[in-house]
Formats: structure tokens, sequence, C-alpha cells
């Protein structure tokens, strides 16, 4: 009786053995086949798939959040061509390859009221302080010919600006006219188009180079 239980024990195993090995396939006996051969087909270089060491791992790490971090496009100008090149050395040295752009754009013409020029100096910060105790604050010039002089205000057209010179003269102000500061034409505006949170803190370093000139977040 052991021996006979002994053999179908056997015989039970070497049967399951076939089955599992879809020996019995042809009979119409075997486990339903889990491949997908065709997933194998869709696969794309998988001999390109490689582990990343510990460093390399953390490289990409650093690169996904800097990717995921908050960004801001900043912009200033215009520029002339003179100052466009001093400003692409400045940020060549400061910012990473890729962070920035300078771009030719189209400018309006544009006058201001001005005071100057000065001979000196001494005699254009003693201006300052005449307009400081008026409540009048002086804008930075964008045209070094003009220096040194004061401005105090730009506008789009002469008659704006002639029509400010009037409002201030009503203040007291004697010796201020409309000049033009710069002729409608092509000038250069820097685009930094994804300030990162770790980017900016290098911005500082570009501040002399903008001679002036705002970032402003871009139109």
């Amino acid at each position: 009786m052991l021996r006979l239980f002994v053999l179908l024990l056997i015989l039970a195993n070497g049967v399951y053995f076939a089955w599992s090995e879809g020996m019995l396939r042809a009979y119409g006996f075997a486990p339903a086949q889990q491949r997908e051969p065709q997933r194998l087909a869709q696969q794309i270089k998988p001999e390109a798939i490689r582990v990343l060491t510990p460093a390399e791992f953390k490289r990409v790490e650093a690169q996904a959040q800097a990717e995921l971090a908050p960004k801001e496009c900043l912009q200033a100008g215009p520029f002339d061509d003179t100052q466009a090149t001093a400003l692409r050395h400045a940020v060549e040295s400061a910012l990473p390859p890729g962070s920035w752009q300078l771009d030719s754009v189209a400018v309006p013409a544009r006058w201001i009221v001005y005071m100057g020029k000065f001979a000196n100096a001494e005699q254009m910060a003693k201006k300052r302080g005449e307009l400081a105790a008026m409540n009048l604050v002086p804008q930075a010039l964008n045209n070094p010919d003009l220096e040194l002089g004061l401005s105090l205000g730009g506008f789009d057209t002469q008659a704006a600006a002639a029509a400010e010179l009037a409002k201030l003269g009503l203040r007291g102000i004697r010796t201020a006219k409309v000049v033009q500061e710069r002729q409608e034409g092509q000038q250069n505006q820097l685009k930094l188009p994804s300030v990162t949170p770790d980017l900016k803190p290098r911005l500082g370093d570009i501040k002399s180079a903008l001679l002036g000139r705002a970032l402003r977040t871009c139109n």
C-alpha cells in the first residue's frame, strides 16, 4: 500500500512538472502564458539603460529639483551697441550659458525734461538737493551724451514732455528744457527667461553693467 502511494506521488509530481513546463501543451494542458512579446518589440534602445552611481544620481536629482523650482522672467534695457557689448562680457562671466540672451528690439523715440549740462558733479549734487526739497526725484539718463545732467521725466512724444515742463514751471523750475533722449530705432535688451532662486544672488554681479536700468518682469 505504501509502495503504491509513493509511486502515485512520483507520478503526480512528474505530471505537474510536465504541465508547468508546457510539455503537455499539445494535448491542451498547460499553464496560461504571462509573456507579452509585443512589449519587448516596443522597447527603445534597452542596451542604453544603465545604473547610475550615487554621484550621478545626486546630480540628476539636483537638476530635476532645479527644473521644478519656481522661475521668473526678467528683462532690462534698452542698451545701445556699445553698452550691449560691455553687458555681454559681464553676463558671460557672471551667469551660466543659456540663462540669458541679448535681443535686438525696436524702441520708440523718447523725450525728457532735462536739466544740465552741469560743469561738475558738485553742481549736479547741489541741484539734486534743491529738487529733493521740492519733492522731485530725478530719473537716470539713458544717453551718455547728456551727462552730466538730470531727467525730470521721460515721454513718448515731444508734446507730452512740453506739457510736463509747463507744469514744472508752475512749481518754480526755470532752467529745464525738453530734449530728445533717443531717436526711434533698434537697440538691445537683456532677457533672463528662467531666473531661479539659486540664480538670483548672482544677478548682483551684473548690476554695474546694467547702468542703472532695473531688471523688471518680462512683458
